[in-house]
């Protein structure tokens, strides 16, 4: 796997099939006997570990390279924006790679430690890993939109190889070389957006750990940069710092004389 700073940056196991329905008063091939296997379908897809129900997904898509990308601090008051693009080879992942990633999911669906603990298993099992930063200046000259668009596509490239198929959780981003597809709700939907999620998230988390240190006073560490009641009253009280966004429109900054 290699991994990439672009801000500076056996075949697969085949999912296990649904349970067989023995059928008792229902006619074997009526409504009733549709409705049951549907249910028991979804209940089977609702006990597999999420990181293989994501994994399918990213099979089911045809491709054996699948790359994903997402960011992390789009909705931050302070802090950069970071995203990130995963690449997995879908043909080279071993049932011990799937039962590594069995708890991969969307990163807001895990605690902090949780993250951590999947961060390095993504880096051991990802072909590719890249990792964009866009400082807080940059954000409030071109646009948050704009620059999010700009730092998912960024990741993208960065990871991609020729016959991959490229995703993006929610929006789709300007065409380049490879295909790619917008995936509503892709952190929750694809392995490699989960991943990429997950690589984003961590990344942004220990940025802003490091900033607590040398911007005291805001509690960096505690909320990282989100716009949580502690985090507005600290800028009440001291003011903003070089890392706060000053084009978002915030109660927290109409409050001050700026």
């Amino acid at each position: 796997m290699s991994v990439v700073n672009a801000s500076a940056a056996s075949p697969a196991t085949s999912p296990a099939p649904a349970e067989p329905v023995v059928a008792s008063a229902p006619p074997k091939d009526g409504p009733d006997a549709t409705r049951a296997v549907s249910r028991r379908s979804r209940r089977s897809e609702t006990r597999r570990p999420s990181g293989r129900r994501l994994f399918a997904f990213d099979r089911r898509l045809g491709v054996r390279h699948v790359a994903g990308a997402d960011e992390a601090g789009r909705g931050c008051l302070a802090g950069p924006l970071v995203a990130a693009g995963v690449l997995f080879d879908c043909d080279r992942l071993t049932s011990r790679d799937l039962r590594a990633l069995g708890a991969l999911n969307d990163s807001k669906q895990h605690t902090p430690e949780a993250r951590e603990a999947l961060y390095p298993v993504i880096l051991r099992t990802a072909e590719r890993v890249a990792v964009v930063s866009r400082c807080v200046r940059g954000i409030d000259g071109r646009g948050l939109h704009v620059t999010n668009l700009a730092a998912l596509r960024d990741a993208l490239i960065a990871v991609a190889r020729p016959g991959c198929l490229c995703l993006v959780d929610g929006f789709a981003v300007a065409e380049f070389e490879h295909p790619q597809r917008a995936i509503v709700d892709g952190d929750a939907t694809s392995a490699a957006i989960a991943a990429a999620s997950i690589v984003a998230k961590v990344t942004r988390d220990r940025y802003m750990h490091r900033a607590d240190a040398l911007h005291p006073g805001w509690e960096f560490a505690a909320h990282v940069g989100y716009s949580t009641p502690e985090h507005r009253s600290a800028i009440l009280r001291q003011g903003v710092s070089p890392l706060h966004r000053m084009s978002f429109q915030s109660i927290a900054y109409q409050q001050l004389t700026l």
